[in-house]
């Protein structure tokens, strides 16, 4: 049975995809890094986000890609531990060149997030979930 989900992004340029993902605080392991790739890991599961230069990324997609610029396929979705964090990923996103698209803000009486989108156009959303006050 599967062990392992990822998920594969195409993004226009390796070096400023990672140096964005860097200054928000993600990792990689460079282990995995080529020319035209990197690793990201995310959070305590360490799941895996390949970054793949897009002409590599259509090679074994063989689809065209969606233009992020009026169109979302997906959009990715980080937990964070406080309300404060929310916002601090949000001023780094838009310190790095990227764009907050949602404003931090509370959402439905128990969670607070924002969405952004990184160098590339795809978006994520980032939520700080308060179950203590889920009714």
């Amino acid at each position: 049975m599967t062990k392992q989900i990822w998920l594969n992004l195409p993004v226009k340029n390796i070096a400023k995809a990672k140096d964005f993902f860097w200054k928000i605080g993600f990792s990689f392991n460079e282990q995995h890094d080529t020319p035209s790739s990197t690793c990201m890991v995310v959070g305590e599961g360490h799941f895996v986000v390949m970054l793949f230069e897009e002409m590599l990324f259509s090679s074994f997609s063989q689809n065209a890609l969606t233009d992020t610029k009026s169109s979302s396929e997906v959009l990715i979705s980080i937990d964070a531990e406080s309300r404060e964090e929310v916002d601090e990923l949000a001023k780094k996103v838009t310190e790095a060149g990227g764009t907050v698209f949602a404003q931090p803000e509370e959402s439905q009486g128990w969670m607070y997030g924002c969405g952004f989108a990184d160098l590339d156009g795809h978006r994520w959303n980032v939520l700080f979930m308060d179950f203590s006050k889920l009714s």
